[in-house]
């Protein structure tokens, strides 16, 4: 299936979305590299999209033709780091490899800055056996800072993680 990479869109979720999110949030090769649990039910899903992904300051859901396929999520730090925030992403498994989460997050950058004009620095963790995750944030212009080592908590161990950063003047 060859995606056109310019028919990607980024937009907030809907509750709509339920189901286009259960085709990744219910996949545990997606959800290991997450935070969240692995959701098995629509109702999670809505649930998840009410509680979380609608009310987020900066959630946006990854789309092909309006549908729902991932998701880029900037959380901004506060009070004297509010300089800063993390970007996080994710897209089903059918769509890997294809340069989408590159392009989608080639088009979060410029409006995360615009959506917050005093932020500098966007910055990403990957786990440093994702190399795939290395490889899309080179790709869309981050630099690889460093590996922290044994610094993440994820799902009961603790894991090193690679750093990469985008700054408002990059």
């Amino acid at each position: 299936m060859e995606i056109n990479l310019s028919s990607i869109t980024l937009r907030p979720f809907r509750l709509s979305d339920a189901e286009d999110l259960m085709s990744y949030a219910g996949d545990e090769q997606v959800t290991r590299n997450l935070r969240w649990k692995t959701m098995t039910t629509k109702d999670e899903a809505v649930t998840f999209l009410k509680d979380v992904c609608i009310p987020h300051p900066w959630r946006r859901s990854i789309c092909i033709e309006d549908r729902s396929i991932g998701f880029i999520s900037v959380f901004p730090w506060s009070g004297d780091d509010s300089h800063k925030a993390d970007i996080g992403y994710a897209i089903a498994p059918k769509y890997w490899g294809q340069g989408i989460t590159t392009e989608a997050i080639k088009t979060a950058v410029p409006q995360v800055f615009k959506d917050f004009p005093h932020l500098l620095r966007l910055q990403a963790f990957a786990y440093s056996e994702n190399k795939a995750s290395q490889r899309v944030l080179e790709k869309a212009g981050f630099q690889r800072e460093g590996l922290l080592r044994k610094y993440g908590y994820i799902k009961g161990e603790i894991i090193d993680l690679v750093v990469y950063s985008f700054l408002s003047t990059d």
